[in-house]
């Protein structure tokens, strides 16, 4: 008899009453913080146990509810995103396009060659650049349904766009969110270190090209090895891709088409230059739906209905998102957080700083698990990994790299708001992902491990 795996609202929740059981077990415990430069930094010399706070039934049950929440900013974003995409796809714009795309990847060797690395390596830019991280979100529904025109298939779609955005975070040299602020709190010059660090992130993302290039041309070749096989039959049904030559773009889908470019281009701008965030990002595709309808002509009639439809297609992702977020605020309610990243400390040390180093991302890789924010997470474990590096003949540097390195770990983790919610908006169980995510993730691990052999021998600073 063949095991059914749970979805993924039944896989989170188990999560989520393993944390609170566990909150019955692990004692409490704090560190103090201190302001400095605005931020609030852990002293790693004043942990201590305090009373613990066990989290019962009332506390399981409430938790999602907090998590929504807590979560309201995303969830908001991810709503928005849906309806906005909706109002674009109304207008046949987006579908034109892909069909444009699919005949020239019919007829040309060299689009067939160049469209997985080109489109992976500018979103592992953004994410090594500016810190693109929710912002892949709104891509998965151009690139899954463009993946399966031309021949792929889901899991391709939802890859090119977030893992590339992961793997260029994780192994990022301009991110202001996770090295900037790490090299802030360890007192490493800011932005320093660039020459090694642009190794890794060329290294990360060549692996994640040739990964997907590699699974995109065997189940180009036979469909039924994809995971979501089923899944994308019954796609490739409800939004056939007509082929024919006659199919082209009027004016009107060109002007759609640069009013959702320029939405874009302003994005990365507003990111960049700015520092928008979720709420200036959904305020940005808000105000282009509002155009392209316009531009469209769909009228306020249509307009409602495409944008409402579009939102209530990703409800489901927003329970999801608010799910995951639940799982940390159990933790921290309890006050365990502090407690376990105390007794991951001593694991840190070794015979030999090489060790020592690929500890400590080991180490942070399981921090991931409860703490998926970049700056969140420098200003949590840096305070401590940074003397703790000293200690242990690590040079800081060395340290802020094995702390982005666990970054990488973020597509497996189901707890996740982002990873949950891309899959959701796929409609991608997470058991499927995951399982077809085990022989790129070990990639990741033993890529990271051995990245971290060269700055200790050369004591990187």
């Amino acid at each position: 008899m063949r095991l059914r795996m749970p979805n993924t609202f039944v896989l989170l929740f188990s999560i989520l009453a393993l944390i609170a059981l566990a909150t019955w077990f692990v004692p409490g415990g704090k560190y103090e913080t201190h302001l400095v430069n605005g931020k609030q930094l852990v002293d790693p010399n004043t942990f201590h146990y305090v009373a613990s706070s066990p989290q019962g039934l009332v506390a399981l049950m409430k938790a999602p509810i907090k998590g929504f929440v807590e979560a309201a900013q995303i969830i908001a974003f991810v709503l928005i995103v849906g309806g906005a995409f909706a109002v674009v796809q109304k207008t046949e714009a987006i579908d034109t396009a892909i069909r444009s795309i699919a005949r020239a990847h019919e007829h040309s060797a060299l689009v067939r060659a160049t469209l997985i690395p080109i489109f992976v390596t500018l979103f592992s830019l953004g994410g090594a650049t500016f810190g693109m991280n929710e912002e892949a979100i709104p891509f998965v529904l151009i690139f899954v349904p463009l993946a399966l025109a031309l021949g792929y298939d889901t899991i391709t779609g939802v890859a090119i766009p977030f893992l590339g955005s992961q793997a260029g975070f994780g192994a990022a040299f301009l991110n202001p969110f996770n090295v900037g602020i790490a090299q802030g709190i360890a007192g490493v010059p800011v932005f320093s270190g660039m020459g090694y660090r642009l190794i890794v992130w060329a290294a990360a993302t060549l692996v994640t090209v040739l990964f997907l290039m590699w699974y995109a041309a065997r189940v180009k070749r036979n469909p039924a090895l994809s995971p979501t096989f089923v899944l994308d039959q019954a796609r490739r049904q409800e939004h056939p891709v007509a082929m024919s030559s006659t199919d082209r773009m009027t004016g009107r889908h060109g002007a759609v088409l640069a009013i959702f470019a320029l939405a874009l281009v302003t994005m990365v701008i507003g990111v960049v230059k700015y520092d928008w965030f979720i709420d200036e990002i959904a305020a940005l595709f808000l105000t282009m739906a509002i155009v392209v309808g316009m531009v469209g002509r769909l009228g306020p009639d249509n307009w409602v209905a495409s944008f409402m439809q579009g939102a209530k297609d990703l409800a489901p992702t927003a329970l999801v998102i608010a799910i995951a977020r639940a799982t940390m605020i159990i933790a921290r309610d309890a006050h365990i957080i502090d407690t376990m990243l105390h007794d991951l400390m001593p694991l840190v040390q070794s015979s030999h700083p090489v060790f020592a180093a690929q500890k400590m991302y080991l180490i942070q890789s399981v921090i991931n698990f409860f703490i998926h924010s970049g700056t969140g997470q420098a200003a949590l474990t840096m305070p401590i990994m940074a003397p703790l590096a000293d200690l242990v003949g690590v040079t800081r540097q060395t340290a802020i790299l094995a702390f982005q390195l666990g970054e990488l770990s973020t597509p497996m983790i189901p707890t996740s708001g982002i990873t949950v919610g891309v899959l959701a908006l796929a409609r991608v169980p997470w058991l499927t992902w995951a399982k077809w995510m085990v022989p790129l993730q070990l990639i990741y691990l033993v890529l990271a491990l051995l990245l971290l052999v060269p700055p200790c021998l050369m004591q990187w600073s």
